[in-house]
């Protein structure tokens, strides 16, 4: 329960005034403390006794205005400054939603890099249908590549040449990792066939982009024996409602092997609890049904009865704390990772593909096939389970040529 008990601080006069109580119940829905809710009210409300003193009508709030108002009130440390600002920005928002506050126009750019870097998105957007994801990557990779190149002068796609492509790959192989440069090649090579497509550039740039060598079988999965992950998986502490939450997804990581987006993806309409199952999101926007572990649809049962946080989104996992928000992949990512902490176990991966790999590497052990392992990964090309035969090390040294004597 909220503590609206008034005080003088807590009359509120100015613009913001009728929307005291409105702000306040939305901050309850988020599933903020009462202390946080009461602490965010004394803000609107000093904020508000701020605008009536220098007539500064509702409609023009925005962020310049909310700087100007921190410079004026005084703070008894960083820590509070920082934290009045953000619920001075989470205010704003919520008037913005309401249509009471202006939005917040998209700032334009009228360079030539923001023109050509707007309209490869569009063309992404619309044309390509990819990702969320890969719409927010191949621009930012792009934008990169001609400021690299142009520096701040004008953009102009007629001059660029195979060299200047080159430079920039070798020097992110130099500075990040693998994926990082498959994913530039990838970008640069979609930029550059846009080019071309809109008449641009009359040279086929993108056939000059080289790849990134990638030897997928160079090396053994990475995951570790099932005993540990069973440890993992104990050591929840499943009386608390983070602890719940976390072994439901740990159960469906380890279970099904699914990627930390499919589990961030899930809705409360994707079990079929009459029939066991799951409707999997994938990748590709591919769907598959899976059968639900009886471990896993226990944990789950246990996590939405008593642990899951009331709030409006449909989304299965949910942040314990607020603003009550689902989990993204990144979060998935993280569950995993605090568990290892938790288990004194510190692999090479530790991200949620750990328990992927795991799952797949335990089944080839225990006789399962390579199509088998594929089906329940979902592999749409078999070679990307033919990793897993690595590890199956009986059969593998009945196929191994004997070592040649004197060869030492």
């Amino acid at each position: 329960m909220i503590n609206h008990k008034r005080t003088g601080k807590c009359t509120c006069v100015g613009p913001l005034a009728p929307h005291i109580e409105g702000f306040v119940l939305f901050l309850v829905r988020e599933g903020y403390s009462a202390s946080s809710v009461n602490e965010k009210r004394d803000l609107t409300i000093d904020l508000s006794r701020w605008m009536e003193c220098h007539k500064i009508p509702l409609h023009k709030l925005d962020e310049k205005q909310l700087a100007q108002f921190r410079v004026n009130r005084r703070y008894r440390s960083s820590l509070q400054r920082r934290r009045d600002m953000c619920a001075a920005r989470q205010l704003l928002q919520y008037l913005r939603d309401l249509g009471c506050v202006f939005k917040r126009r998209p700032k334009i750019e009228r360079t030539s890099l923001g023109q050509l870097t707007n309209d490869f998105e569009q063309y992404l957007r619309s044309e390509r249908g990819l990702s969320r994801s890969t719409l927010l990557d191949y621009p930012k990779i792009t934008r990169q590549f001609l400021k690299d190149r142009f520096g701040n002068k004008s953009v102009q796609v007629k001059m660029l040449r195979p060299r200047d492509i080159h430079r920039f790959i070798i020097h992110h192989l130099k500075a990040g990792s693998r994926g990082q440069a498959k994913r530039v090649v990838s970008a640069l090579r979609s930029f550059l066939r846009f080019l071309r497509q809109r008449n641009k550039i009359t040279i086929d740039l993108a056939a000059t982009v080289p790849g990134v060598a990638d030897w997928r079988f160079s090396h053994l999965p990475r995951s570790i024996p099932q005993w540990q992950v069973e440890r993992l998986l104990a050591l929840c502490d499943r009386k608390t409602p983070m602890g719940r939450r976390d072994y439901a997804i740990l159960l469906l990581l380890a279970r099904l092997g699914l990627r930390a987006g499919e589990v961030a993806k899930m809705t409360l309409d994707d079990f079929d609890w009459k029939h066991g199952e799951v409707l999997v999101h994938g990748k590709d926007q591919r769907d598959a049904r899976l059968p639900l572990p009886k471990d896993a649809g226990g944990a789950l049962v246990s996590y939405l009865r008593h642990a899951r946080p009331k709030c409006s989104t449909r989304r299965v996992f949910i942040r314990t704390r607020a603003p009550r928000r689902s989990l993204n992949a990144a979060s998935i990512g993280d569950v995993v990772h605090r568990a290892l902490q938790r288990a004194g176990l510190n692999p090479e991966l530790k991200g949620s593909h750990l328990l992927r790999h795991s799952l797949a590497t335990h089944l080839q052990r225990r006789g399962a096939t390579l199509a088998e392992i594929g089906q329940l990964l979902r592999h749409t090309d078999l070679t990307t389970t033919q990793i897993y035969a690595k590890v199956d090390t009986r059969a593998l040294r009945a196929i191994a040529l004997p070592w040649p004597r004197g060869a030492l």
